[in-house]
């Protein structure tokens, strides 16, 4: 009975050092300088991994130009902070795959470049949403996705 007190006290100081210790979430405010802080080293690193990724088929990146503008948004479900970021890529055709000779391959293509906010740094999988403006998808995914208010 008498280390029932004794026992209370010390599992209250370790519940209070716990909530001290945990990593508070990061304001918006916070997450807008990380990605401009980090942003051309994460444009390089998206089109490195999206030109790898064989999507569009048949379609060889080679270029992406960047619009100025970042559309932030909260998922709905995980509560993880994304990035939108308007790009126009230029493809060219894969020798011998299916879009060779076709005339549309050298359109610029509008598209929106998808960024999330993980273990206190932003990245990207090279995430792509083609014919879509950084407006558009987030218009298109709002019951998912909640735009948080701008800069």
């Amino acid at each position: 009975m008498m280390w029932i007190v004794p026992g209370a006290v010390l599992l209250l100081f370790a519940l209070i050092s716990l909530w001290l210790g945990r990593p508070r979430p990061a304001s918006i405010e916070s997450l807008r300088d990380r990605f401009r802080l980090q942003r051309e080293h994460l444009e390089a690193h998206f089109f490195q991994i999206a030109a790898a990724s064989g999507k569009p088929r048949g379609l060889r990146w080679e270029d992406c130009q960047w619009e100025d503008a970042v559309e932030f948004a909260r998922d709905r479900a995980t509560r993880q902070v994304l990035a939108f970021v308007g790009i126009t890529v230029q493809f060219s055709a894969i020798e011998g795959g299916d879009m060779e000779g076709l005339p549309a391959v050298g359109n610029l293509r509008n598209a929106t470049a998808v960024f999330f906010f993980e273990d206190e740094n932003w990245r990207t999988k090279g995430k792509t949403v083609f014919n879509l403006n950084p407006d558009e998808a987030l218009e298109r995914f709002q019951l998912q996705l909640e735009r948080l208010s701008p800069a």
